[in-house]
C-alpha cells in the first residue's frame, strides 16, 4: 500500500518537500536580513494551512475553533516562552537572524501534516465529515502557525526595543 500511495503521489508534492527542505536549510545559518523578510515565511506556512484546512474540512465552527485555540495557545507562548533569535544589523530596519532547525522541524511538520491528511481522505473520503479528524487536523495547523507568529512577535519586539534603545543613545 505504501508503494501506491508513493507512487500515487503528484511530482510537485515532491519538487514542494524538496524546496522546504532547501528554505530550511537555509535557516540553519545565521544571516542579516530586512525586518519585512521575517513575515514571509510565517505568511506563507499560514496561508497553506489555512488554503488545506478550507479544502478538506471548510471552516466549519468545528475546525474553524480548533484551529484558532490551538493558534492562539501556540502563539503566547511562543511569544512568551520563546528564546529571542535577532540582533540589531548593520543598518536600520535589518536584523541578525540566528540560525536554527526550528523552521526546517516546522516547514516539515506542515508538509507531512498536509500530506498524511491528504493520504487518509484519499483512502477515507468519510473521514473528512468527521468532527473529531478536522477538529484534530485543524488543531495541529494551528499549533505550528501560533509558533510561527509566536516567534516572529517576540523576535519584532526585541527588535523594536533595540532600535529605541539605539537611536537614545544616538542622541
Amino acid at each position: 500500500m505504501l508503494i501506491q500511495i508513493l507512487s500515487h503521489t503528484p511530482l510537485y508534492v515532491w519538487a514542494i518537500l524538496a524546496f522546504l527542505v532547501w528554505r530550511g536549510v537555509a535557516e540553519l545559518r545565521e544571516r542579516e536580513i530586512a525586518m519585512p523578510r521575517m513575515f514571509v515565511l510565517p505568511l506563507v506556512m499560514l496561508i497553506l494551512s489555512l488554503h488545506d484546512i478550507a479544502r478538506k474540512f471548510g471552516f466549519d465552527a468545528t475546525a474553524f475553533i480548533a484551529w484558532t485555540a490551538a493558534f492562539a495557545a501556540a502563539a503566547l507562548l511562543a511569544w512568551r516562552f520563546g528564546r529571542v533569535r535577532v540582533a540589531p544589523g548593520s543598518a536600520l530596519g535589518r536584523v541578525r537572524v540566528a540560525g536554527s532547525v526550528v523552521p526546517l522541524v516546522l516547514m516539515l511538520s506542515i508538509f507531512t501534516l498536509k500530506y498524511l491528511t491528504s493520504v487518509l481522505l484519499a483512502v477515507r473520503p468519510d473521514l473528512a465529515g468527521q468532527p473529531t479528524v478536522a477538529a484534530g487536523v485543524c488543531a495541529m495547523f494551528g499549533v505550528f502557525n501560533g509558533y510561527f507568529l509566536g516567534r516572529l512577535l517576540r523576535d519584532i519586539g526585541f527588535d523594536a526595543r533595540a532600535c529605541v534603545n539605539r537611536r537614545a543613545a544616538g542622541s
